[in-house]
């Protein structure tokens, strides 16, 4: 499936020379620089899902206190 965006000319640039010096595609790098930042986009916005729950009551939440004892690691 193909996608296409548009990048400030800036970025664009700095794309081309990275392409350039590098010796691959621009494709390849769009590629890489999105694989690795969808994981940490997706992270995110579980985790601050999850923390607007714990802050409208939705979630239950636990102490370290409370874990430690649970796991048996305060004896």
């Amino acid at each position: 499936m193909a996608t296409s965006i548009r990048l400030a000319p800036e970025t664009e640039r700095r794309l081309d020379d990275l392409a350039s010096h590098a010796g691959r595609t621009k494709a390849y790098y769009l590629r890489e620089i999105i694989e690795q930042g969808i994981e940490d986009m997706e992270d995110y916005y579980l985790a601050a899902d999850v923390l607007g729950r714990v802050r409208k009551g939705q979630e239950k939440v636990h102490s370290a206190a409370d874990v430690r004892k649970d796991l048996g690691l305060d004896d």
